[in-house]
């Protein structure tokens, strides 16, 4: 079997492919980790503030994130991507580990972003749509563009992040989704739609209606779970697992409020995309001939890097770059201008033998690039246009011209990255490295098996293997390396909206207040139907949703939490805490684990009920609720 693997592996080392999908995979991760960067700042003093506003432990965290943001979008744009995945993924553990993140505000995909991190460390991020691309290139300037091959890596680059981030994921969720009743019943879709908490707020009672078309997706979730490890790189059915997997997460972001959830889960499908499709959408975006040919001077290095800069961001490919001492008289008599004219401007011709120069020239090729014609078109205007002469003429007259010599000649190597180092320099060989990427997959299997067998069968099996000594020996090692694995690799229990987390969901809970002219007003939290409004969905969703508002709930947790959404919202709206009594109302609900007719509806008009209050005076907090909120 390890002979199989070892062979395996090194054809699919050989196996090249298209670097397409792995440049948006690095731009979309960077997206992904920078908006919930914002979500964290917008809401740091609700998530990090012992007592928001009021106990302010981390006065300095604003900057962290911020610096977090700056990685994560130097990461999204290819810019140093070695170091940003790097900076980028230790910020990860950090904010995780060390913050009341994981513990009280966990998103639900914070681990899964971590480990996807830290394959990101491994990946070519920097052989498509990445600056650093464009660096290398700048730095040997007097080489044509046309001179570079096309961007490939290693398919493996694509199947493992694939298999491990997804596969074994999926996998483990799934044997923990066998032992919950409603996903035996095929409503693990449906239920948690029903459940005001956790909708969005598109309202889909008229698909939910539906008994057979939640049953058919449920059990489908569960088929495409179990079965994505073996067969999702199959190459007649990775079109089919493309198209579901893409299909079930834009549910997850268009139905329920765990939108981070889905987009972090989305940006994999990047990855499976078939390899023909991006060579066909390349085709069928680019255009065919260029529509504009332009003429540099091809011994200037200021040239030769604007022309290399400018076709590193013509996407259509509209443009073709030629050096005006070869190749201008080829094309087109310019009568009107001598050579040394030639040399001292930009030119540009279009398909229609019109001439452009200078500034001129410029617009046109923004134009031609057709998704920067905008700026093409200001450059025209009355104003802008003047402006933009005098600059040009400036930096065209102070270049200087250098013609290339042996030493520009030479070519600047490219940086190695840790794929580099593990692909070529750690292994020699292709035959090493094989063995060496199997041994650590084989390695990543064991540690994942070891999450899954604990958790997912024991637990659920009540069966306590520290009633025998050695067993319990076994189990502190299995958590030792859960704790290790689980911060630095991400594998973690996937027992997402299992069958333990909603029975004996019967109740929900909202907070209003009254204003000084004794009307009352629902904190901009939850609304009259029990949703949670935006923006307090993900991370802020699961700590009311998860921590707070249990089946059973926890009053030294519940008074926490409602402490600090008072706190928090009482600032947000205006309101002077001290002179300020927020109601609390509950409302029954139902969590059944057979469908039900119109069990959205139900849940979202039922009567509110106040059972308590909260005050704060002199910025201590009080609350005052049933001692058994669970048999109200």
């Amino acid at each position: 079997m390890y002979n199989y693997l070892v062979q395996k592996t090194l054809q699919l080392i050989q196996k090249t492919v298209p670097a397409t999908g792995i440049g948006l995979f690095r731009f979309f991760y960077g997206l992904v980790t920078l908006q919930e960067i914002f979500f964290l700042l917008y809401f740091n003093h609700l998530i990090f503030d012992p007592i928001p506003y009021i106990d302010v432990e981390f006065p300095m965290l604003p900057l962290f994130l911020g610096l977090w943001a700056i990685s994560a979008f130097c990461l999204s744009i290819g810019y140093r991507c070695q170091f940003s995945a790097l900076v980028c993924y230790a910020f990860w553990i950090i904010f995780v580990q060390f913050t009341p993140m994981q513990r009280d505000f966990d998103g639900g995909f914070d681990l899964f972003m971590t480990g996807t991190g830290f394959f990101l460390l491994f990946m070519p991020l920097d052989k498509a749509f990445a600056i650093d691309d464009l660096r290398y290139k700048l730095q040997n300037p007097f080489k044509h563009y046309s001179q570079y091959a096309p961007a490939t890596v290693s398919v493996l680059a694509y199947y493992i992040p694939v298999i491990i981030c997804l596969g074994l994921l999926y996998f483990d969720s799934a044997v923990h989704k066998m032992f919950g009743e409603h996903w035996r019943n095929g409503l693990g879709a449906w239920l948690p739609a029903t459940q005001p908490y956790y909708i969005s707020a598109i309202n889909t009672s008229p698909l939910l209606n539906i008994e057979f078309l939640q049953k058919g997706i449920g059990y489908l979730i569960l088929v495409f779970q179990f079965s994505f490890i073996f067969f999702a790189q199959n190459r007649y059915l990775r079109p089919v697992y493309l198209m579901v997997g893409i299909g079930l997460h834009l549910g997850i972001m268009l139905t329920l409020n765990i939108y981070p959830f889905g987009a972090g889960m989305l940006i994999f499908y990047v990855l499976l995309v078939p390899f023909s499709w991006w060579r066909r959408g390349g085709h069928y975006l680019k255009r065919t001939q260029p529509t504009l040919t332009i003429f540099f001077d091809e011994q200037c290095p200021l040239c030769n890097r604007t022309a290399l800069m400018l076709n590193h961001f013509d996407v259509f490919q509209g443009l073709d770059f030629k050096g005006a001492q070869t190749y201008a008289r080829q094309y087109v008599e310019l009568n009107q201008i001598n050579d040394a004219t030639l040399l001292f401007d930009i030119y540009a011709l279009d398909t229609q033998g019109n001439i452009y120069s200078g500034v001129a020239a410029y617009s046109q090729i923004l134009i031609h690039m057709r998704y920067l014609a905008g700026l093409g078109l200001l450059l025209r205007l009355p104003i802008v246009y003047p402006l933009a002469c005098r600059q040009y003429r400036q930096i065209a007259d102070d270049r200087i011209r250098t013609p290339c010599d042996a030493n520009c000649a030479v070519i600047t190597q490219i940086p190695s990255s840790y794929y580099t180092y593990l692909f070529t320099q750690f292994a020699s060989t292709p035959k090493k490295s094989a063995h060496v990427l199997v041994k650590l997959l084989l390695m990543l299997l064991i540690l994942q098996l070891n999450s899954t067998v604990h958790y997912g069968i024991f637990y659920h099996l009540k069966f306590d293997i520290r009633q025998n000594a050695a067993f319990k020996t076994l189990d502190e090692v299995s958590n030792t390396f859960l704790l290790l694995t689980q911060a630095f690799l991400g594998i973690t229990p996937h027992a997402l909206y299992s069958h333990d987390h909603f029975m004996g969901y019967n109740h929900i809970l909202a907070i209003t207040y009254h204003d000084t002219a004794g009307k009352e007003h629902w904190l901009p939290f939850i609304n009259q139907q029990g949703r949670l409004i935006s923006p307090n969905w993900g991370r802020v969703q699961s700590m009311w949703a998860n921590i707070a508002v249990t089946p059973t709930i926890n009053s030294v947790r519940l008074r926490k939490f409602i402490m600090k959404v008072t706190a928090f919202y009482g600032k947000k709206e205006g309101l002077n805490i001290n002179q300020t009594t927020f109601e609390i109302k509950l409302k029954k609900i139902q969590a059944p684990s057979v469908w039900i007719y119109d069990q959205l509806n139900q849940n979202l008009t039922g009567e509110w009920q106040k059972i308590g209050f909260a005050t704060w005076h002199d910025n201590n907090f009080d609350l005052s609720l049933p001692n058994n909120i669970d048999g109200l």
